[in-house]
């Protein structure tokens, strides 16, 4: 039994988990394109913390021709989930099919060089952060996951993680960067339900070993 504290009230409890082969959820993805040869467009939503890059990376190792966008980079040193516009553009952009090269205002008005940068010929491309199904830009993608997972274990993960690498200061200092985080990505989510777009919802801190090649995933979307 895995054991998960959802999203306050407002995040309904996934039931049914079971293993499924990693190569089964691809499949299914790659099913939602047009045609055959198109691109296959995925966002992979859910809490900070709570296993979307780690799924993300795992879809896009599946397919040969593949790429991971992270909403990371796009709201680097913009305000707290105010860049759906950003992504809008970029994936508009993805979507013509052309190579891409698309640097955020912020990056040089900030100091960071280089820019986002993706070749033609994809069939993969998985967008995943929080926010990465955004109202603004759900109807631009062929299929979308909910990554559900427990709150104390998602704070834990997400707190050593921003220990280690000092992003956001010393120990004191990364608790204070994620509980001010976490008010913003609460407020966010409980209004965007984002749950309720996503075909398939994934277990992203399983409380008990999962099967190699496998994924732990709800029976069916949340309601």
């Amino acid at each position: 039994m895995h054991e998960i504290t959802p999203l306050e009230s407002v995040e309904p409890l996934a039931r049914g988990w079971c293993p499924i082969p990693l190569s089964d959820l691809v499949e299914q993805l790659m099913a939602t394109r047009p045609t055959p040869d198109a691109l296959c467009l995925v966002a992979v939503d859910g809490r900070s913390a709570g296993g979307k890059s780690t799924l993300a990376a795992l879809l896009a190792a599946s397919v040969p021709r593949s790429a991971v966008l992270h909403t990371d980079d796009l709201a680097w040193n913009e305000p707290f989930f105010g860049w759906a516009h950003l992504l809008d553009a970029l994936l508009k952009l993805v979507r013509t099919g052309e190579p891409v090269r698309f640097q955020p205002p912020a990056w040089p008005q900030h100091g960071r060089t280089g820019a986002i940068e993706l070749p033609s010929g994809l069939e993969l491309i998985v967008v995943e952060g929080v926010g990465a199904n955004d109202r603004m830009v759900a109807a631009l993608y062929d299929a979308a996951i909910w990554v559900q997972s427990d709150g104390a274990a998602a704070r834990h993960r997400g707190i050593e993680r921003d220990v280690a690498s000092g992003e956001n200061g010393d120990r004191a200092q990364s608790i204070a960067f994620w509980n001010e985080w976490d008010q913003h990505e609460r407020a966010y989510l409980a209004d965007q339900r984002t749950w309720e777009r996503s075909a398939v919802i994934v277990l992203g801190t399983p409380s008990e070993p999962v099967p190699p090649g496998h994924v732990m995933a709800a029976a069916g979307p949340l309601d």
